[in-house]
């Protein structure tokens, strides 16, 4: 009896004792928060340092060009995602366990640093209505803001900047022209090409 309960435990740990093996895969990237990205197919997913997938593969990550390549990447539990609608892309963040904690709401975002990200937020503005076509008149706007890791707006660094919601004028996300220079400062280029330093509060 002995010999029969050791000879079945001897079979179970090929079973039992290695992890899961990923094959196939198209990109990994260096880790990252203890995260690292994987491509398969032209979707991404996330690892630990155990290499068992922890985001399944998905379409909607967004690829970050850093030193060692193009991938995504996790900076402060939040990773970009973008989702299209009516042919427009719009960016937002999911947390570490690939929940959505930002919805997709921004034109463009950056990846977050210190716990903030820049971002363009989108702003619908109603002028009225034309009541011999019985429609609505409203026109968008954006504006380069920062954000916090809830997507709460702590700053405005621009002015408004008009945008047609359009596929024709928005075949590739408008860009962002502020970066980030310590913690607490923000410089953001101004219509003229020069720069603005701001104190984020």
């Amino acid at each position: 009896m002995k010999k029969t309960i050791l000879l079945f435990a001897l079979l179970l740990i090929p079973l039992f004792g290695f992890t899961q093996t990923l094959e196939n895969i198209d990109y990994i990237s260096t880790f990252k928060e203890d995260l690292a990205a994987i491509k398969k197919d032209n979707q991404w997913a996330f690892i630990n340092k155990e290499g068992s997938i922890v985001i399944d593969f998905r379409e909607d990550l967004t690829e970050t060009k850093t030193e060692a390549g193009s991938s995504p990447v996790f900076n402060n539990e939040r990773c970009l995602i973008q989702q299209q609608k009516d042919g427009i892309n719009y960016y937002g963040f999911i947390d570490t366990s690939g929940k959505t904690v930002i919805e997709p709401q921004f034109l463009n975002a950056t990846t977050f640093s210190n716990n903030y990200a820049i971002a363009l937020e989108l702003v619908k503005v109603d002028l009225g209505k034309n009541n011999l076509l019985n429609k609505d008149i409203v026109k968008y706007n954006y504006f380069q803001v920062v954000i916090d890791s809830s997507g709460k707006v702590i700053t405005y660094l621009t002015e408004a900047t008009p945008v047609e919601l359009s596929t024709t004028n928005l075949k590739k996300a408008p860009v962002i022209s502020s970066k980030f220079l310590s913690e607490k400062l923000v410089a953001v280029m101004t219509k003229n090409k020069q720069w603005i330093i701001k104190k984020i509060d």
